[in-house]
């Protein structure tokens, strides 16, 4: 894959296109985006560019560091490793480019030790810093790095993905899995081959089918199936929002063509039966809290408790 040919991220492809070929490309770069959404693919090929290489493959002075196995932060040692091999002469050309995963894994005391080397690298070294929370990155380190914020991709842009990557698929799934992806490639990725995406699906749509038919205590069993899915609680969220809006669409003009869950139509018809429009409206609401409170790290199986009991009191 080329630089150019990289679905998405075009005013930061367009922006460090130019700085390459004006020959004023910073030094240090922070890459900030969901896991999924390209900060791989588009740093590696950041680094193929600046080394002036055509081919996707491993090169010496390409150091891709990742966090050590075992460990969940960097610390200070392995950052005084990484400092040894940045100070190391390139070995093919006169470039060099330090690509550091997960940055936003060091440790306070290792953001510090690496300050001087981001504030001054030795010539025409090019150090990418990847990380998805850019609010545990120091001030100091940012302040010496050029920012690029990732976004989600379009629509337009993650259809164009799936076709490009994954042909075989038809438009109904296709439909399907652009819902659910929120723009990241990565979590389109996983849709297809995870069974967690599917049971997500599954899950969500009883849910819903069975809020008005069951007592709480029954209700409640569903509780432990989320919160086993925690760590995908986007996923789940999302899920939900998507029955619910093609539920709205579907009670308002009957349109089968643009319901997202096409496969599951025969369902989406029967929650348009069960549900009127203040509750499907009221069920919103009640996942966008829910939302605010596992990005604030509220215990999920309380809040997915919290969340079932008011979806079926709405």
């Amino acid at each position: 894959m080329s630089f150019e040919s990289i679905i998405g991220h075009n005013n930061i492809k367009n922006q460090i296109s130019k700085s390459i070929n004006l020959d004023k490309l910073s030094h240090a770069h922070l890459l900030v985006g969901e896991d999924g959404i390209g900060k791989s693919i588009l740093a590696r090929n950041i680094g193929f560019k600046i080394l002036g290489k055509n081919k996707d493959m491993q090169y010496v002075d390409l150091v891709e560091w990742h966090i050590e196995k075992s460990k969940s932060t960097i610390g200070v040692n392995s950052i005084r490793t990484l400092i040894e091999e940045i100070n190391k002469k390139p070995y093919e050309g006169d470039k060099k480019v330090i690509i550091i995963y997960e940055a936003d894994k060091m440790t306070t005391q290792a953001q510090n030790a690496f300050l001087k080397t981001i504030e001054e690298p030795p010539k025409n070294v090019t150090i990418l810093l990847l990380c998805e929370n850019l609010e545990v990155i120091l001030d100091t380190i940012k302040s010496r790095c050029q920012i690029h914020k990732l976004k989600s991709l379009t629509v337009d842009e993650m259809e164009k993905f799936l076709k490009i990557n994954h042909p075989s698929l038809s438009l109904e799934e296709t439909k399907v899995i652009v819902a659910f992806s929120d723009g990241i490639p990565g979590r389109a990725e996983k849709f297809l081959f995870d069974n967690n995406f599917k049971n997500i699906r599954n899950i969500t749509l009883e849910i819903l089918l069975k809020l008005s038919k069951v007592g709480t205590e029954e209700l409640m069993k569903y509780e432990k199936k989320l919160s086993d899915q925690k760590e995908n609680f986007k996923e789940i969220l999302t899920a939900f929002l998507s029955y619910i809006r093609d539920t709205i669409i579907y009670k308002e003009i009957e349109e089968e063509n643009i319901i997202i869950n096409i496969d599951k139509l025969l369902s989406i018809k029967e929650l348009a039966n069960i549900f009127s429009f203040n509750k499907l409206n009221g069920i919103i609401n009640i996942i966008n809290d829910t939302r605010e409170n596992l990005d604030r790290n509220v215990n999920p199986g309380l809040t997915f408790q919290v969340m079932l009991l008011k979806m079926q009191e709405v």
